[in-house]
């Protein structure tokens, strides 16, 4: 039986056992007891390239399991004590927790221990762990950067740095912070990057960071998941707000709102909770403890809708969620890749609904060149569409 602390959604997975990986009979009893039964694609592939001591370039669509493909082979190599010897940092402290949590659980057998230095909690506990002597480190940049510096941590005998959500890392203002960090560890250690997206310019920069990387891509062609229908809703600005509130009132199933700033998603909560919507949000700006209950209600079913903003929406692996709407359009296709993610995992079935407007028109044609599909233009009762032009006008008044 899958662990609590684990996302609980269903996962494609291969014929091959996790014996056929080259693990070890202690750590194929961890994931045996964890309750994984099969490893799924990427795991496949990453996990003997890692345990050969490999750079490694690897990338997944959101949900395929690449977390446990980059922890189980640190758990293998890894033995209880000698200090700190790797090093995972993640962009949010959602990832990073259950990143912790899989390592608690993969590496029992070799009694491996794992502190998590995030931003928006104590210092306190997070010291009191480093006093214990972790043999792995997970944390978030800015918090990492600040024990570095406060020589509360010392990460000069680091054998193993993970990337975990490399894009975003690289991509999101995280790179001064990932650069400083590089630069205090070994110069001969092993990198191991993972990630749902990477642009050519993105992987140009990571592979300044690797060396001589082996490349593993299963991304599936197309880029967004199966089993997605995809809708766009072109309005004026000033019927943004009403096509949302037409949308959740259209489809009733549990619901993961996306906006740009956290300012907006602070907004839309309000607006939304005022109007008797079951909600919470999820956004930097708020505590640790706040985004955990957020979390924890939102996947109990408390509330039907999470209103997030992309950084903190990286931690959200809950599984069920029929519907994602863009609010705001993504700034990028990988970020509206990985919005798209959250929905329709494995053989489920999602729906993206994205509010645009004609400013918002050379995004959409970056999307529906890049996961190879025109987005349907589909209206909502009560809410006037724009008209691209006369040629789109049948198109536009296609409900649904």
């Amino acid at each position: 039986m899958l662990d609590d602390r684990l996302p609980h959604h269903p996962v494609s997975t291969t014929q091959q056992s996790f014996a056929d990986l080259g693990l070890s009979p202690d750590i194929l009893e961890s994931i045996k007891a964890v309750g994984f039964e099969h490893p799924t694609p990427i795991q496949a592939a990453v996990i003997p390239a890692a345990l050969e001591k490999r750079d490694l370039i690897a990338l997944a669509q959101t949900g395929s399991g690449k977390t446990a493909a980059f922890v189980i082979p640190l758990v293998e190599k890894l033995r209880h004590g000698g200090g700190v010897r790797a090093l995972i940092v993640s962009p949010t402290r959602e990832i990073a927790l259950q990143t912790q949590a899989f390592i608690e659980l993969f590496g029992k057998n070799h009694d491996l221990t794992a502190a998590c230095l995030i931003g928006g909690v104590k210092m306190k506990p997070q010291l009191d762990a480093l006093r214990a002597k972790p043999d792995i480190i997970v944390a978030t940049p800015g918090r990492l950067l600040d024990h570095i510096e406060r020589k509360t941590v010392k990460v000069d005998a680091v054998e193993e740095l993970v990337l975990d959500e490399a894009d975003h890392m690289l991509d999101l203002g995280f790179l001064p912070q990932v650069r400083k960090i590089v630069a205090r560890l070994p110069r001969d250690r092993r990198t191991m990057m993972f990630s749902a997206t990477m642009g050519g310019a993105i992987e140009d920069l990571a592979r300044t960071l690797v060396r001589d990387p082996i490349r593993i891509d299963i991304t599936p062609k197309g880029r967004t998941a199966v089993g997605i229908q995809h809708r766009l809703y072109i309005v004026s600005p000033e019927n943004k707000r009403p096509a949302l509130i037409a949308l959740l009132h259209q489809e009733l199933g549990t619901t993961l709102v996306f906006a740009r700033r956290k300012v907006d998603a602070e907004w839309l909560y309000h607006i939304l909770e005022r109007q008797g919507h079951p909600v919470t949000r999820i956004h930097s700006d708020r505590s640790q403890g706040r985004r955990v209950e957020a979390l924890d209600d939102f996947r109990a079913g408390s509330h039907r809708i999470l209103v997030a903003t992309d950084i903190a929406g990286r931690g959200i692996d809950v599984p069920g969620i029929e519907h994602v709407i863009n609010f705001d359009i993504p700034e990028s296709v990988d970020d509206y890749v990985h919005r798209a993610g959250r929905t329709a995992r494995a053989d489920r079935e999602g729906i993206v609904s994205t509010i645009a407007t004609w400013e918002n028109l050379m995004m959409v044609r970056e999307i529906e060149k890049s996961i190879g599909q025109e987005l349907p233009r589909c209206t909502v009762p009560g809410v006037e569409p724009w008209v691209e032009g006369k040629r789109e006008a049948a198109k536009v008044r296609r409900r649904l």
